[in-house]
């Protein structure tokens, strides 16, 4: 075998034109098929992170109607659903799916109901939140500090902002230790929050726009949920966060824990009722809508390899005429079909398999250039990349078997006498 590969690679540095030729077929199709599938890899990753977020796991376990989320501001509290109990929680917690799991209440405050002195916010998000608020949804502390358990415990009127929120108000400024007022009640700044998996969103028209806005754009401010009710209404019902204990189980964590809070709901047939997200579906949905035109992009690549075997047949069988008078003296001094087959089979091997690395190679270069002229982005799938080497390797063997057999099959006799 390794003589054979010897012998190969002689023949391909024999006639470098002839071989770089040969291989530009493989080439093109093995470097198409590696950009394409990193440009899909790539948008696949971006999707998934645009969806999902970068690896937090967490989903949001909402109140809706006709799959519409409710909202408390414009109507009066749901009748029969009540804040999340103890028990019910610890029903959640104990799914295997869920690692943990924390409840709030939010509004989105307008009419620049939150001041500082002259600053006001035009348009906030407001979250009254449990002890397991930032850590299920990985917040971290710039500066100060979040709630502790005496906060929960004698109501204090203390925020936590987040930088967006803190820009606003107090415009670079140290905030800790100062009071805003939200609908005219004092609350005192003592953190700064902010998100490590946070991303910026890609914005391409008017939906991208809003929905950014609709998120935490505004800023946001948390106060402890046992101070809720100084700014709003007493026992009201309660969103859920729920954080998977994989990517994979977040929608069925997401619809386990939709359930246990819908058992939950003293009334019959209830109008408002708990819905979880489906990111996972989400993703799912918008990865079917690329499948065709992807498909057809593979089918494409796939036709630059057909024509790229067809000619590594094409110059195996102009090698095995050029060398009848080699192979007929091979076989006078006794070597096999077997030996003359495994030969030329060998050097067609080879010879795709050397396209198919250097395919790679331009398939690597040509994600980088698309990721630089387009900003598509690209992720280098090495699995793919291996497999395409071994397939331009199962090309070769599959056009060069043909050629192959025709110089196994000839007659020393006949070879010998041809020039």
């Amino acid at each position: 075998m390794l003589e054979n590969i010897r012998l190969a690679f002689h023949g391909i540095l024999s006639h470098k034109l002839r071989s770089l030729l040969t291989m530009l077929g493989i080439i093109i199709g093995i470097g198409s098929i590696i950009a394409i599938v990193s440009t899909i890899q790539g948008t696949n990753d971006q999707l998934r992170e645009q969806l999902i977020g970068s690896g937090n796991n967490t989903v949001k376990v909402t109140l809706g109607s006709g799959g519409d989320a409710y909202d408390m501001d414009m109507g009066s509290k749901p009748e029969g659903i009540y804040p999340v109990s103890d028990s019910t929680i610890r029903k959640i917690l104990a799914l295997d799916t869920v690692e943990n799991v924390t409840c709030y209440t939010n509004r989105v405050l307008w009419d620049t109901a939150v001041y500082y002195i002259g600053n006001g916010m035009s348009t906030s998000n407001i979250s009254g939140v449990d002890d397991q608020y930032f850590n299920t949804l990985g917040y971290k502390v710039k500066t100060g500090r979040t709630f502790l358990q005496s906060d929960y415990d004698i109501f204090s009127k203390v925020a936590v902002l987040d930088q967006n929120a803190a820009d606003a108000l107090f415009k670079g400024s140290n905030p800790l230790g100062k009071t805003i007022e939200i609908y005219k009640k004092p609350f005192v700044v003592v953190g700064i929050v902010y998100e490590p998996s946070s991303f910026e969103r890609d914005i391409e028209d008017i939906e991208d726009y809003q929905l950014m806005n609709d998120d935490d754009s505004n800023g946001q401010i948390f106060i402890p949920k046992a101070t809720w009710p100084v700014l709003f209404q007493y026992d009201e019902p309660e969103n859920v966060i729920v954080k998977a204990v994989s990517t994979d189980d977040m929608t069925k964590a997401g619809q386990r824990t939709a359930k246990i809070l819908n058992d939950a709901i003293t009334v019959e047939q209830p109008q408002v009722t708990y819905q979880a997200e489906d990111l996972l579906g989400d993703l799912k949905n918008q990865q079917k809508m690329q499948n065709a035109t992807n498909v057809q992009l593979m089918w494409i690549a796939g036709i630059s390899l057909l024509v790229g075997g067809i000619g590594v047949m094409n110059i195996m069988l102009v090698s095995v005429t050029e060398r009848t008078s080699e192979i007929g003296l091979k076989k006078a001094i006794g070597a096999r079909k077997s030996s003359i087959l495994a030969q030329f089979l060998t050097e067609a091997a080879v010879l795709t398999s050397l396209g198919g690395l250097l395919g790679v190679v331009a398939g690597v270069v040509m994600s980088r250039i698309i990721n630089i002229m387009t900003g598509i982005p690209v992720g280098i799938n090495w699995g793919a990349a291996i497999i395409a080497v071994l397939f331009s390797m199962a090309i070769g063997i599959l056009f060069g078997l043909l050629p192959s057999v025709q110089a196994s099959n000839l007659d020393p006799i006949d070879a010998l006498r041809r020039e």
